[in-house]
Formats: structure tokens, sequence, C-alpha cells
């Protein structure tokens, strides 16, 4: 069906300040709201209180208004522009919080303003724990045993009910605020209150610990017409019970039988349906045991949310555009994907390569926090890796974090193994540097996988990456060994430590042995149409997929992942550059490796390289 003609102004809601749990990816999705809703003949209103971002540029919307995200200032906004619809699901917890605030106060209803995106009740249900777990319940879902409490009373006669271990969850929070993993009564206390401080309802989810099982997500779209696709699968690297954003991250699923993928898809579009998101994407995680197959519903985000960002930097699929289009009246099968031009949004799309997102965190300048990671997020950025493999994707992501993984570490003395196998029970930043540690000491993935209950076939893929590596200390240079190595996703940088060779050496023979990457395309559709505004990765196959170009070109370099001091202001740099250069007649190239942020659309840049910022890898790109 054609856009609504019933509605001509909507307002967009922000996420506010960047915190941990809330970051630049809420830019990317309002930005591209903007856009498409004033491409698509809508006046946007856009309220966001961050100076830093590229939504509050003035040609982003019609009338911006740099202003708190309260409802006060909200409902002063809606009196003087009289929008006729509110948007609210581009904004993260933030801006779904404030909608039900202005909801509840009647804001909505005095000034003739309608929700779109996601209804009330949809929002309530999904974000309210105990509502989420009734809706569940009735649509036939499975979910871990829980109980409701509103009081620390309550929570502890739960906790006698339910049994130790218990994890806490606080409704209508953002990145696990007000959640945590209790082992007894007085910690159950402690995080009760905490969690119940935390919610805005005053309500908490106590429920048993699925500690150990495999965690993955698949991000849902639905449209007015019930047609639902899956945009993406994504498998944790860590189990249950460590937060999915302080987790790696690995798209598509790569350890699921095909039988419970299957099984997954029917769950989400069933949840979907059941929470009537009625226009637009959602993210639902599930929980699955690692013996039985076994699976249960955590929760559902009926949002854009971060692993919405990074699906759509892994598939070419841009969720926050097509949620927008989607929540105007749009059908799935009326809108076209923009790489391709040639299908509709409701094809799926289907990957022929590996992704990889590896947070970063900076508890370097918090040097008293608490560094074990848990249900409450604490990393402040992350990086995305595309590569043919797993290992190559890995190893690209590990050194674009920038923070020394060039190298792989030095293997584990035999002395030290103990010691590390101590330190890898408990989930902290460290712990792939104490992987590859332990695997490169000998240690065999087995017995890592008890420790850890990462899945084995992750560690046995490590192990390739080690067991190659061992092969390099004191091998001379050899092309095929050398291709190889480059092939299963090794620096120059770590090549030269091995050979003996400086850096530049390695390069200068490399490229002398016509050993040198080639460039290829996301399309969404695995090669199957000509991609029209592809983005690209390298890896060392044969074909180049990069096409013939006559125009000047200009490189921009990106500004990596979010850390403290270096953030989205960066990004707001590179995209205005990079548009100002298009309109005169530059093809603009970005390399960056953040999967949050508004360069790394597919639309900004003439060409986009998902590349760590490496001099290696941006020389590969020159």
């Amino acid at each position: 069906m054609p856009r609504r003609t019933d509605i001509k102004k909507i307002m967009i809601l922000g996420a506010g300040p960047i915190v941990i749990g809330q970051a630049c990816e809420f830019d990317y999705s309002g930005t591209q709201g903007c856009r498409a809703l004033k491409a698509l003949g809508y006046q946007v209103v856009l309220l966001n209180s961050n100076p830093a971002t590229i939504m509050t540029d003035p040609e982003f919307a019609d009338a911006t208004y740099v202003e708190p995200l309260i409802p006060e200032i909200a409902e002063a906004i809606i009196a003087k522009e009289r929008p006729d619809a509110l948007l609210p699901t581009l904004g993260g917890q933030t801006a779904l919080n404030l909608a039900v605030a202005l909801a509840h106060a009647g804001v909505l209803e005095k000034y003739g303003v309608k929700l779109i995106g996601a209804s009330l009740a949809a929002i309530e249900t999904a974000e309210d724990r105990n509502l989420f777990k009734q809706a569940m319940e009735k649509a036939g879902m499975l979910l871990p045993k829980s109980g409701y409490a509103t009081t620390v009373a309550d929570a502890v006669a739960l906790g006698e009910q339910l049994g130790y271990p218990l994890v806490i969850r606080s409704s209508f929070t953002l990145g696990g605020q007000g959640s945590g993993l209790v082992h007894d009564r007085r910690h159950l206390r402690e995080a009760a209150r905490v969690g119940i401080a935390a919610s805005p309802n005053g309500s908490i989810l106590i429920e048993e610990c699925l500690l150990g099982w495999k965690e993955f997500e698949l991000e849902v779209m639905r449209d007015a017409h019930d047609n639902v696709v899956i945009v993406c699968s994504i498998e944790n690297f860590d189990p249950m019970g460590v937060h999915t954003g302080d987790s790696i991250t690995v798209a598509p699923a790569q350890t699921l039988s095909d039988r419970c993928y299957q099984d997954m898809r029917d769950a989400a579009l069933r949840i979907i349906r059941a929470i009537k998101i009625e226009a637009g994407g959602c993210n639902i995680q599930f929980a699955v045991h690692p013996g039985s197959g076994e699976m249960r519903i955590i929760e559902m985000n009926p949002r854009v949310s971060r692993s919405s960002a990074l699906a759509s930097k892994a598939t070419g699929f841009p969720i926050a555009k097509i949620s927008a289009m989607l929540a105007a009246g749009l059908t799935l099968d009326e809108i076209p994907n923009d790489i391709t031009q040639k299908t509709p949004a409701c094809f799926e799309p289907s990957l022929d390569y590996c992704v990889v997102k590896i947070p970063r965190w900076a508890f370097e300048k918090f040097r008293i926090t608490d560094r074990r990671l848990g249900t409450r997020m604490k990393s402040v950025g992350e990086v995305m890796a595309i590569g043919r493999t797993f290992p190559e994707a890995l190893l690209k992501g590990w050194r674009a974090l920038e923070t020394g993984g060039d190298t792989l570490p030095e293997p584990a003395p035999a002395e030290a193994l103990e010691a590390l196998q101590h330190s890898l029970r408990v989930p902290s930043p460290e712990r792939l540097r104490d992987l590859f540690r332990a695997l490169a000491g000998g240690q065999h993935p087995s017995v890592i996988a008890e420790l850890t209950g990462i899945d084995p076939w992750f560690l046995h893929q490590m192990q390739r990456i080690t067991d190659f590596d061992r092969g390099l200390r004191g091998a001379r240079w050899n092309d095929a060994l050398v291709r190889a190595a480059k092939r299963l996703g090794f620096s120059d940088r770590h090549l030269a430590a091995r050979l003996g060779l400086p850096e530049t050496e390695v390069r200068r023979h490399r490229l002398a042995a016509g050993i040198r990457p080639v460039m290829k395309a996301v399309d969404t559709c695995g090669a199957e149409f000509q991609a029209e505004t592809p983005y690209f990765y390298s890896t060392y196959e044969d074909e180049c997929e990069v096409p013939e170009s006559t125009r000047p070109r200009i490189l921009i370099i990106g500004s990596g992942p979010n850390r403290i001091g270096q953030g989205l202001e960066f990004d707001d740099c590179c995209v205005q550059a990079a548009l100002e250069l298009k309109d005169r007649g530059y093809d603009v190239l970005i390399v960056n490796s953040n999967p949050e942020t508004v360069s790394t659309d597919y639309d900004v840049s003439s060409r986009l390289y998902f590349e760590p910022l490496t001099v290696e890898d941006v020389l590969n790109v020159v």
C-alpha cells in the first residue's frame, strides 16, 4: 500500500547523550529515519539533546530542537509544531521511555498525535518484564522460570522459591542497567534494590540462570500486511551470562543446526506477531542449551538497537531506514533494495562471508572498576570485520580495535596454564587474548570449552590460527606459506615478527610475489544480482569486485571504534566532508571499522571499505 496520507508532519525522538549502552548507533538510525521520511515527502521535526550528532545538523530535519529529552520540553515542542505522528523507535530506550511518558500523561491524545512504528501496547508489552512473560506464555513460548517483583521482600521470596543462581532484569532500562547475576540472598537483596530503583515503573524480573547456554539474536521486521523477514542471525561467542554488547558476536550464526535455526525463525515470527509490532523492526534474543538444543526466549527490543546497526552493516539491509518507511505505511514488497536496485526489501539478505564484532572497553580510564563482564553492559564501542572465514574476520577485528592486536600474544608457558584456566572461567576484556595464549600453550579446545562455555567450534577455529602461527616461528620467506597466512588473516606486522623482517620488507616481498588482497562486495544477495551501491572488504582471493571509475577520488579515513575521548563527533566530520565532496563531483572513499556510525552507511560515500584502520589495511585500499 502507498505511504500514509493521513499524516504530514512526523516528530522523531533521538537518544540524547552518549552513555554506555546507548551510543552513536542511534545517531545512525535517527539520521536514516530523517532522510527516509523527508524523501517520502513528510515534514520532519527532530528532538535530540546531543550536539555531536549528525542528525542534529540542520539539513536532516525541517525543524531541529537541541533540547533535553524530557516530557515537559517534548510537550512544548508538540504544542508548537503540531506533528501528526511521533516515531520513537529510532532513539533507543530514551525515546521509548519518553514516548510512554507522553502517552500516559495524555499529551499525545491532547494534541492528536499518533504513535507510529510501535504502538503503546507493543512497547509496554515488550519492555515490561511481567507483561512480556505473560504474552510469551500465551503464545506458547518457553521462557526461563521466573517471577515478578516490585519490592525487595517479594524478590527474596521468589529467590527462595526459584533457587540460586538467579538473574535480575529491570524493566524499561538500557544496556542491562539494573540487572545482575546473584548467587545468594545477600546479593539478591542488593541487586533487587538497585534493579527496582533503575526501573521507571519500579519492577524487576527474577529468573533462573541459564549460565552456559548459547545465546543468539535475530533481527526481525514486520509490515502492516503481516509480511515478516529475518534480516540477520547473530551468534554470541560468549554464552549466556555476558551481555550481548560485551560479547564477541558472529553473523551469520555458525553453530546452529538447520532444524534449530528454523525453529528459532518460527518462534521469532510468533513473537513479533504476539507483541503486535505493526510496522517496524525488533531484536529478539534466544538461549539454546548446548547439549539438548532446548530453546528459551530471553527478551526483545521493539525498536532498533546496537545489534540492529551491526546487522544493517553486516548485511547491507538498512534496518532503521526501512523501519521508518514501514512506520509511514509502506510494505516490505514496495520498498526497493538500494544496494541491488533490483530486489525488494522482502528479499532476505544472503551472506557469502563471515562478520565478527568485537567490543572495546575503557577500563584503563576507570582503574577501580570491576573488570568482570556480566549482564550489565560495560563496553564503550565496538569494531566490525568481514572475512571469508571466521579466523580471517576474527584476526581483522582484533587488530581493528587498535589495542595491540596486530600480532598474536605469546603462548602461555606450562607453569602459567593453571592460573590462565582460573582467569578464563570469569569473562573479562582480556578473554580473547587469554584464549589465544592458552591454545598456543597447548591447552585443548575441549578443556577450554568446559571452563568457559564457549562453543568448541569457535575454539577449534582459533586453534587453527595458533597452530599455523607455530609453523611460522623461525620459518624463512616462502610465497605459499605467506599466502596461506594472509588468507587466514595474519597481518604483515605479525609476519614480520615471526620471520625476523621489518614490516616494510614483508610488504615489499609480498607485493613483489603478487600476494595482494582483492575487494569483495557486501551486496545483500550473495552475488546473485549486480550491486549498484555496495561496500567492500578485503580478502586474499582472485577476483576483485570493485567497479571501474574515471572520476577523481578522495579517500577519507574514519575514526574507528568509539572510545572515551574519541566518539561520534569525528563521524560527523567524516560524513559532512563526504557529502560535500560528492556534491563537488568526486568519488569519495571511506575506510572505517565502526558499525555504529553514519559514515559506514552504504550511501554516504561513493565506496565504503569496512577495514581496520592500520597502515597495511588502508594501503590495501589505496
